[in-house]
């Protein structure tokens, strides 16, 4: 198994050395080329979401990341990531 982890900005390592741990290969996505490698899973952790979705945008990371989303990658996200994989967000 191999995760991506979004580490753009926020507690992106945490998730890499608890994985490691568990002996689950990860990468760390920073750009398009890195979100090309293979992938069996993404993980987005806490942080801002604003500069998170700031970032993916200006990277040109957002559509394909959402598209793999959508298509059925598995994802999970922590705090910030949680916020950012939510379909509405309401008060």
């Amino acid at each position: 198994m191999r995760v991506a982890i979004l580490a753009l900005q926020g507690a992106f390592i945490e998730h890499e050395r608890m994985l490691a741990r568990l002996g689950v290969e990860t990468f760390e996505v920073r750009q398009l080329r890195d979100w090309e490698q293979h992938k069996d899973g993404l993980i987005i952790p806490g942080g801002e979401s604003t500069v998170q979705i700031k970032l993916l945008r200006d990277l040109g990371l957002y559509a394909p990341v959402a598209e793999a989303i959508k298509s059925g990658l598995p994802v999970f996200g922590t705090c910030a990531g949680l916020i950012m994989l939510a379909k509405t967000q309401d008060g």
